[in-house]
């Protein structure tokens, strides 16, 4: 099972390598790590290139120039250059749990796209984790918001991983699907510009195809670390693109994926 892990980033070097890292101590490496980088300055480059020296799977820094949040062009880019057949995304400010590509891969199935959790730190736990780069956090550890989404446990995940049809709560900072289903729905719509509900459209158009969604619960458990709110100045009219998508039950977006020429490789 070929997985790209592909990691959003934009200007936050400390996260992103903190992030990286983590992806080097997994029990089950992916197949390759693309840096999808919205327009990051030099500094995240080089530190890309350091990485790259010593990573044991490679690594592709897929960058485009800085003309505001453009997350889905960057998530498109790195869609196709792509070698996996199974994608998991990841936001640069995220780390992962030793099990995390693991459990992604046990999780997967034929017909369907997953949906993880993740666990909130604060600022305080987050500049912790920064200066010791490295996320040590037990059940009780102060600083920690969704505390439950620490654990991580077999039986747990059974019984409380479900399927739904219900866009709330879809987040892509920690979420995999297979990538022939990304190319029939067109990938990100990149009418999308400012944060928000980019993830929540791509979704709807899977849902719409016919693709199901799972929640996974207490296994591929993340740490996201503190920041502040990005800008909301798109929001109104991103909804209006989502709405769009739900009323009409659209599958295909027309400024998507096909907008960038696969390179084989």
């Amino acid at each position: 099972m070929r997985i790209s892990l592909i990691i959003t980033t934009f200007n936050w070097k400390e996260a992103l390598e903190l992030s990286v890292r983590s992806v080097f101590k997994q029990t089950h490496l992916p197949t390759e790590i693309i840096i999808a980088d919205d327009g990051s300055e030099s500094d995240t480059s080089q530190l890309i290139k350091s990485l790259q020296r010593e990573s044991p799977i490679p690594i592709v820094h897929s960058w485009q120039q800085n003309k505001g949040f453009r997350l889905s062009r960057s998530r498109n880019k790195a869609l196709s250059i792509a070698k996996g057949d199974y994608i998991i995304l990841l936001d640069g400010d995220i780390v992962i749990e030793g099990n995390f590509i693991a459990d992604h891969m046990e999780a997967a199935r034929g017909g369907y796209f997953i949906q993880g959790s993740r666990v909130l730190l604060s600022a305080d736990s987050t500049r912790k984790a920064l200066d010791q780069k490295e996320v040590k956090l037990c059940l009780t550890d102060p600083g920690v918001e969704n505390r439950k989404n620490c654990i991580r446990s077999n039986l747990l995940s059974t019984l409380f991983s479900f399927s739904s049809k219900r866009l709330t709560g879809i987040k892509t900072c920690n979420f995999a699907f297979w990538r022939k289903h990304a190319e029939t729905v067109n990938g990100f719509n990149e009418d999308f510009v400012g944060w928000g509900r980019e993830d929540s459209e791509f979704s709807a158009r899977m849902l719409n195809y016919g693709i199901k969604r799972k929640n996974l619960k207490f296994k591929a458990v993340t740490y996201h670390l503190y920041h502040k709110i990005n800008s909301r100045k798109h929001i109104e009219l991103n909804d209006k693109i989502l709405a769009d998508t739900l009323k009409n039950r659209l599958i295909w977006c027309k400024n998507g994926l096909n907008l960038h020429q696969r390179k084989e490789h």
